[in-house]
């Protein structure tokens, strides 16, 4: 399963040296949680591979009030030119979960 996101890139106040997110949509939120209620991991993370312009990586995302968070590392940043505020534009794919038989 594949979310695709576009929202602005903003830093978790606790640790805002280290720590910048993007915050996928309910909606997607919402596909998530009802896919991965048996995948989840320490503190409800899902195990996803995540893209945004030219870099992909594994990671986690983690459940954040009404939706699941995106960690972006700092060399992901860097790569792609993004800063604080502005729209990062990606997609994330469950890891451990598989696409629902049609």
């Amino acid at each position: 399963m594949e979310f695709s996101f576009s929202n602005p890139l903003w830093r978790w106040e606790k640790r805002r040296e280290l720590w910048t997110f993007v915050s996928l949509s309910e909606d997607a939120s919402d596909k998530i949680a009802a896919a991965t209620e048996r995948f989840t991991h320490g503190f409800g993370s899902v195990r996803v591979e995540a893209t945004v312009g030219g870099s992909t990586w594994r990671t986690s995302i983690f459940p954040s009030d009404a939706t699941y968070i995106l960690p972006i590392k700092k060399a992901v940043r860097e790569a792609e030119g993004l800063e604080l505020d502005a729209p990062v534009v990606g997609k994330v794919r469950l890891v451990d979960v598989e696409a629902p038989q049609q």
